[in-house]
């Protein structure tokens, strides 16, 4: 890398549903959060994203990292928050989507945050470098990883034009079908790089076979590295109705505080106009075939470290710890006499006797059982579950929320018994339900309640009653984690069910 000051500024690309690993990704708990990769960091894919592109300013003098812009969607802000702050030394800002429309808007939003001068001035005169990446995938060996990224910031930086935009390509290992691929051309750069001459969709077998034995066809990974101004002017040149519509939601955003994060929202309404494009439609995939290819160039680093998507469970498996049989298990899980499966246990043993090559997942509310060579079409059953509109599909049984989370336990006709946990020093908002009365008993910790006009503290084995259309409010002045069993009662129980009159979070 050359001896000048980059800025470099990782941009994590945090949306999607992963219909594909349902059950144990739902659309309220999607995949990035999860700990799937199969090593024993205990960190989910997200965590992992932000620590590995966070990695490459070690132990590089010409490379300042700026603060990690996040782009999810709103539903998804704590979430995100919570597991940022397990990691260490990590400053982040949130860009908060009032709905998914994809990558292509997703990084404008990146972008027109990483113009915003730390101290004033000329945007335009602060065009720091992108590092961008999903926040879904694994990678293996990170030493690779890094070093493919710096190669590509390097081929940015040595364009003093700004016109090019450098992806990495994975090294193919077998004839997938499953991915786009890339197609290089001419000799190796200085800095590893080659000119990408096309990109082309996800092939069937015959193709993709002949891809592999070609030699010059990649997978695309979905990582790039391009200034700022690069990605806007570009954007601007292909889609400019996706650049008009997303720039003026970003003139009207809104910000607000977590602490020390920054909550970043553009106006909800003026972005649920703007066309839903990914990065590689709206602009990556035209600049080698179109007219405008004298002002972008596309640059491509070959990665070889163990990457993976994890766009299904076989790529779960792939990526897993097998045993001397082949098979991958997680949790209370035993295997007899079965060969190449992945048993996912999240609580009840789960046991498998004569199997061979399936996968089997186990949650509080739903099981899936499927054969490893269709694990793709697990997504046709999220479907099923979408047009007889169940909550399997948005929500496990456990469900997190900002102060903690709830487990609805147990319900039956006109009641429903949920263990209630809340964060020291968090609280529920002040709310009303008017359809259900309900009852709490503190079975850990201290309860400070607000029922109606009173305010009680309760501790372990003591109760309280709040009746239909009380206003209430549930709240942990203690240090240690507050736990209370509710049971409600009533003729509607739903979610729904609620009136918020003050709320921490934004929700009122």
């Amino acid at each position: 890398m050359s001896t000048t000051v980059n800025q470099v500024i990782p941009v994590i690309l945090c949306g999607g549903s992963g219909t594909r690993l349902w059950p144990l990704s739902r659309s309220g708990f999607p995949k990035q959060f999860l700990v799937l990769s199969g090593d024993d960091s205990g960190q989910s894919l997200f965590q992992q994203a932000i620590q590995r592109v966070n990695a490459i300013g070690e132990g590089v003098t010409n490379l300042q990292l700026g603060s990690t812009l996040i782009v999810t969607n709103e539903e998804h802000r704590f979430l995100a928050l919570d597991q940022l702050r397990e990691l260490k030394g990590i400053k982040a800002t949130l860009l908060l989507e009032p709905v998914g429309r994809n990558t292509a808007p997703a990084l404008t939003l990146a972008a027109f945050q990483a113009q915003v001068p730390r101290d004033g001035g000329n945007p335009m005169e602060h065009d720091p470098i992108l590092v961008i990446t999903p926040a879904d995938q694994t990678v293996q060996n990170q030493a690779s990883f890094v070093k493919a990224l710096q190669d590509c910031i390097a081929v940015v930086e040595a364009d003093k034009s700004k016109q090019t935009i450098a992806i990495l390509g994975i090294t193919p290992t077998s004839p997938e079908t499953g991915y786009g691929y890339i197609k290089r051309q001419g000799a190796i750069g200085i800095h590893h790089e080659f000119v990408v001459e096309k990109f082309v969709e996800k092939p069937d077998v015959k193709k993709a076979q002949s891809y592999l034995k070609d030699g010059d066809y990649l997978w695309n990974s979905g990582m790039f590295v391009m200034r700022a101004s690069t990605w806007l002017i570009a954007l601007k040149e292909f889609r400019s109705d996706i650049f008009g519509a997303t720039e003026t939601a970003w003139i009207s955003r809104t910000e607000d505080l977590a602490g020390d994060v920054a909550f970043i929202r553009p106006d909800k309404e003026i972005f649920k106009t703007i066309p839903s494009e990914s990065i590689d439609y709206a602009v990556i995939e035209k600049c080698p075939s179109s007219n405008a290819a004298q002002k972008f160039t596309i640059k491509m680093v070959e990665l070889n470290a163990g990457w993976n998507d994890l766009g299904a469970w076989d790529a779960v498996w792939q990526v897993g710890k097998q045993d001397e049989n082949g098979n991958v298990t997680t949790g209370d899980a035993i295997a007899s006499n079965s060969k190449n499966s992945l048993i996912h246990s999240s609580g009840r043993l789960v046991s498998a006797v004569g199997v061979e090559n399936l996968i089997i997942v186990e949650t509080a509310d739903a099981v899936l059982v499927a054969d490893r060579k269709n694990s793709q079409d697990v997504k046709h059953i999220v479907s099923q579950l979408e047009a007889q509109k169940r909550e399997e599909k948005n929500l496990h049984r456990k469900v997190a929320r900002p102060w903690g989370w709830y487990d609805s336990v147990d319900e039956g006709e006109r009641f429903k018994v949920k263990r209630i946990q809340v964060k020291p020093g968090a609280s529920l908002s002040l709310q009303m339900h008017h359809h259900r009365a309900e009852h709490w008993i503190v079975v850990k910790g201290v309860a400070e309640i607000t029922n109606g006009d009173q305010v009680i503290t309760l501790t372990e084995n003591q109760s309280t009653y709040i009746p239909q259309g009380q206003t209430h409010r549930l709240a942990n002045p203690g240090k240690e984690p507050l736990e209370i069993i509710e049971v409600q009662s009533g003729g509607y129980l739903g979610e729904d069910d609620i009136v918020r009159f003050e709320d921490t979070y934004g929700r009122s």
